[in-house]
């Protein structure tokens, strides 16, 4: 998973949803990737083993770089190196060299740099005719190639890197794997995602160490039943394909604990899969389902399920006894309540029920004490569902309404989510917030876009943490003269109103240009004040003491 983000980013779509919760799922420091190597980065006073060169725009690998004999991790990513000079083979103990995103054609150079382990290369325009030369880094455990342009894989490369555990090659036009990938028997991780494959290459059903695969936007519609042969697979992408049928032998990969099979053509799931029990995570969204896949009431080791736009209706009583689970996306469906079942998954932390036809909440809601997020926009609330005040640990609230019944107001009761982080009541009717909005000291998002609010209550200058306020396209004339205390504020949007204090020209500029304006009005008014008060102190003087002294008052 680290694999592709890191290299060519993450994908999109409905498995953001999948990718965002894995918790593996993270860009790779360099420390990290010395880590993972079994690489130290400690530095010796006469022996450099790291150096990192990454976004300094450099053209070139210089001599200098070169010369440090004992250099073991090298980072020359996202430069402007357009070639390999010859003195690089220099670097007999180089392990570790990132050249990614850089404008590299010809490799030819790095054939003899024996002792490297990973070596990264993609977003480089390389040419065809320097990649087989990488058959000679036959220590190579990990090669990265994404978004070269690659149509198909060396040989050589499959033929002589028998000790190769990683290979990436996303982003590419790949349309097959050759025969010889067999010989890959170490290979434990391959992405291949957004490339042209028809379908789940055969000759990965015979590496049996891979235990990642990743094949997502691809156009696959066949998997080989030799799939089950796969059984030190461990996670499995094939969102974004044009799958209608998965083999049953699948059932064989016991050691599955990642699924993706969303954005397909699947109707079910095939007899047998109950028993992968170590699945914690499987996404099915985007796919024309009958009914709920049976199978994954099964899972007991579910912690994330992801059933978005899949056609359901209801949840069956099974699967709400799989109380492990804390992410549950049921939205996009065609529920008209939240099933009390699921009231009773006590660990749940993420419920996303957007684009039913809910109306109203269970006063079970109360029973998820451990939920921290709900997602309910675009539902058929006739008011705003004050059963949601019973969630006390709750700190994402979003209640959208796009295309669901809007609400006209905020209950003063919002004071009740004291855990509160993201308040999401965009495209809704709103004609004010309830002056209780201030007492949500943890507030750091609040999303008010595209209502009809005329006025922004003073309270909301008490949020000391919020960080983004949008408010664009409403009715707004003027701020509270206050909201510079914001000072942790980094977004504030008023787009679409008429803003008259601060002026419009004033707004566009951004929160710092907003704070400057407001100071400098109250200096003024200050200042204003103070001349007031002194001409009367002078008439004073002037008129009132001289008419005491002389007995007139």
């Amino acid at each position: 998973m680290a694999e592709s983000q890191q290299s060519q980013g993450d994908s999109t779509g409905g498995t953001h949803f999948l990718r965002a919760i894995l918790e593996d799922d993270h860009v790779e420091t360099a420390q990290e990737r010395a880590s993972s190597s079994g690489i130290s980065l400690t530095h010796v006073t006469h022996k450099v083993h790291f150096i990192d060169l990454a976004n300094k725009q450099l053209q070139t690998i210089s001599p200098e770089v070169s010369s440090q004999e004992y250099l073991e991790e090298l980072h020359m990513e996202n430069n402007l190196i357009v070639s390999i000079p010859r003195h690089i083979i220099k670097l007999r103990h180089i392990k570790v060299l990132y050249l990614n995103q850089n404008c590299i054609q010809d490799i030819q150079e790095l054939g003899e740099l024996q002792s490297l382990l990973s070596l990264d290369l993609s977003n480089n325009p390389l040419s065809c005719t320097s990649l087989p030369v990488i058959s000679n880094l036959q220590s190579l455990r990990k090669l990265r190639l994404h978004k070269t342009n690659l149509h198909e894989i060396p040989v050589q490369i499959c033929k002589n890197l028998h000790h190769l555990e990683l290979l990436g090659l996303s982003d590419n036009n790949i349309k097959y794997l050759p025969k010889e990938t067999v010989n890959l028997k170490n290979l434990k991780e391959i992405y291949l995602q957004k490339n042209r494959l028809e379908s789940f290459p055969k000759e990965l059903c015979h590496i049996t160490n891979l235990e990642i695969i990743d094949l997502e936007q691809n156009l696959i519609s066949f998997i080989p039943e030799e799939i089950g042969l796969l059984t030190n697979l461990v996670k499995l992408f094939l969102a974004f394909n044009k799958l209608s049928s998965i083999p049953h032998t699948l059932q064989h990969c016991q050691k599955l604990v990642v699924l993706d099979l969303s954005h397909n053509l699947l109707g079910k799931l095939p007899p047998g899969l109950e028993n992968l029990t170590e699945m914690r995570v499987v996404s099915l969204s985007g796919n024309p389902l009958k009914k709920f896949p049976r199978q994954i009431c099964c899972w007991t080791s579910l912690t994330h399920v992801n059933l978005k736009n899949t056609g359901l209706r209801r949840v069956p009583r099974p699967f709400t006894k799989l109380t492990g689970v804390r992410v549950l996306d049921l939205s996009e469906n065609h529920f008209d309540e939240i099933p009390q079942g699921i009231c009773s998954m006590k660990n749940l932390e993420v419920l996303a029920l957007d684009g039913n036809q809910i109306q109203e909440i269970p006063v079970e809601v109360e029973e998820l004490t451990n939920l921290k997020c709900i997602s309910l926009s675009e539902n058929q609330f006739s008011a705003f569902p004050k059963e949601i005040f019973l969630l006390k640990s709750l700190e994402r609230l979003h209640l959208g309404q796009e295309k669901g019944i809007k609400f006209t107001s905020l209950p003063e009761d919002i004071r009740k989510l004291q855990n509160l982080k993201e308040l999401y009541v965009d495209n809704n009717c709103l004609e004010y917030l309830p002056e209780a909005i201030g007492s949500l000291t943890c507030l750091k998002i609040l999303d008010c876009q595209n209502n009809l609010l005329k006025k922004l209550p003073n309270s909301v200058c008490r949020i000391q943490g919020l960080q983004k306020l949008l408010l664009q396209n409403n009715q707004l004339s003027q701020l509270p003269k206050h909201l510079d205390r914001l000072q942790q504020l980094e977004q504030l949007h008023l787009e679409g109103n008429s803003m008259i204090e601060p002026p419009s020209e004033v707004c566009s500029q951004g929160p710092s240009v907003i704070w400057e304006y407001l100071q400098e009005k109250r200096f003024k008014t200050a200042r204003k004040l103070q001349e007031i008060a002194a001409v009367c102190s002078g008439l004073i003087e002037q008129y009132f003491i001289p008419q005491a002294a002389s007995g007139f008052l």
